[in-house]
């Protein structure tokens, strides 16, 4: 016997045509609305003629319903919805592929054609938003606090509200993630990629029990722990982590852990999220007052001496380097931006005795205060941007190499008006003239190796020790990320 024997029960209606097949994928793609990156890259991949990845002459093999199985199971956990990921859809063209059914609407070409579009669509999006988070926070955020706006109420611009340096998916990451998509690795990498942290899983035990009330703080928690910076200290890395909604501080090493209150911004001046690496720390710094406070506070008080001399304030005309006298400027000359004010470094300087420096494009830092009594309150938004600690000795003692000199460690004390510890440090402020005000030892310590400090956004927490802990959403973050996620939620 031959093929020709079996001619006469070919039926064309069973035929699978590749070009049909692409002349629907086409269709599909044009009339696919969606405007979300990971749909525009799978548009991009069939447009630029890309191999299909589920259909081929024989029609579909299994990996179809192992992602639908996947997305069945995933996505409750998760608390999303089923609709974006195209689940009932795929459903029922499996089901027309596996038992051919077919009709003038629903021809095999076509079914076959939405088959590897759908599926292709649910899977990237899937693996992509579990891999880098399914919302974008750098849009979300910076575009959460408006700075200017025009009369009609139009946003012309907005505050920078995050600058994590962050890994997010592109043409590159679907075309891997595609190769992944074979029989002898698509379930693994559907499990590679889900978030592996404690907080994840606990929040996913928690979504499973929790009202309706508290579902958006536990999915927009969900999210954020799907989100992926590249600034991931090493295992064995110290590094410090400033959660803002806790005004909290933990400084975390291999083997210890030191944890302090902070104050941070307030609603007006948020202090932004961010990833860099702490440099140096200066000893007394002087703070050059920005701008912004200079019009705001500082400028009515041109021409008053007293008022300059009380807060250890001084004007420096940036055009010639020198310093001029109060009475001689004016609040308008002052908000010209002519002029520069800082204030000298020392006990009473707002700044307080140290400050941590680190790469950001915000200018703030982490620093001491002269002001500890808002350490006292639930509430400690009050800063102008940057994080004020409440343990500034002990955090610089964390950012020195390991076992530091004592005598090192008493220059330190002295230099920050702090009373030593050692018989060398207490000597050597007995050797001082009486009255006589104690030498400034230290004024600048590098930190090296360079340690990671993330400032970070959880409303539930996981703390270093394990504990989950809920905060309060200071900033109002949760409800942004919220309503980008309203496309997912169930």
């Amino acid at each position: 016997m031959s093929l020709e024997d079996f001619s006469e029960m070919k039926d064309d209606v069973y035929a699978l045509d590749a070009r049909l097949i692409r002349e629907h994928l086409g269709h599909f793609c044009d009339a696919d609305n969606d405007g979300s990156t990971t749909v525009v890259r799978v548009r991009k991949y069939y447009r630029n003629e890309g191999p299909l990845v589920w259909v081929d002459a024989l029609g579909t093999d299994f990996r179809g319903d192992t992602l639908l199985a996947t997305l069945r199971a995933r996505l409750h956990d998760m608390g999303f919805s089923e609709k974006p990921f195209c689940v009932r859809q795929i459903s029922e063209d499996l089901e027309r592929m596996r038992t051919l059914t077919f009709d003038t609407k629903n021809d095999i070409n076509r079914v076959a054609a939405r088959l590897e579009y759908n599926l292709t669509k649910a899977y990237i999006r899937y693996v992509s938003g579990q891999r880098f988070g399914f919302v974008n926070p750098n849009y979300v955020l910076n575009r959460f606090d408006p700075r200017e706006q025009d009369s009609t109420g139009h946003v012309r611009s907005y505050r920078h509200l995050f600058d994590v340096d962050m890994e997010h998916p592109d043409d590159a990451y679907t075309e891997k993630a595609l190769r992944r998509a074979v029989p002898d690795s698509l379930g693994m990498y559907l499990r590679r990629v889900e978030p592996k942290g404690d907080l994840y899983r606990h929040l996913q035990t928690m979504l499973q029990t929790v009202t309706d009330s508290q579902r958006q703080r536990i999915l927009v928690n969900m999210e954020r722990c799907r989100w992926r910076g590249k600034l991931q200290p090493a295992k064995d890395e110290k590094y410090v982590l400033v959660n803002v909604p806790a005004f909290h501080l933990w400084a975390v090493g291999p083997d210890s852990v030191v944890d302090m209150r902070v104050a941070c911004g307030a609603l007006k001046t948020k202090t932004p999220l961010l990833s860099s690496r702490i440099t140096h720390m200066e000893v007394n710094p002087e703070w050059s007052i920005p701008m912004s406070i200079i019009r705001d506070d500082v400028a009515r008080h041109g021409g008053d001496s007293g008022y300059f001399a009380r807060r250890r304030y001084y004007i420096v005309d940036k055009k010639t380097g020198r310093r001029i006298s109060p009475r001689n400027v004016s609040a308008s000359m002052l908000r010209s931006g002519n002029y520069r004010v800082a204030q000298q470094g020392g006990a009473g300087n707002s700044l307080g005795r140290i400050i941590f420096r680190f790469p950001n494009n915000f200018s703030v830092f982490l620093h001491d205060t002269s002001s500890p009594g808002a350490f006292g309150r639930d509430n400690r938004g009050v800063s102008h941007g940057c994080v004020r600690v409440q343990k500034p000795f002990s955090l610089a003692v964390f950012l020195m190499e390991k076992d530091p000199d004592e005598w090192l460690l008493d220059k330190l004390r002295i230099s920050m008006g702090m009373s030593p510890e050692t018989d060398q440090g207490r000597e050597y402020i007995a050797g001082l003239a009486p009255g006589a005000k104690a030498p400034r030892l230290i004024s600048s310590l590098k930190v090296s190796p360079r340690v990671p400090i993330i400032i970070t956004y959880y409303t539930i927490f996981q703390t270093p020790d394990g504990t989950v802990r809920h905060y309060p959403d200071v900033y109002g973050y949760d409800k942004a990320i919220g309503e980008a996620l309203k496309t997912y939620i169930q």
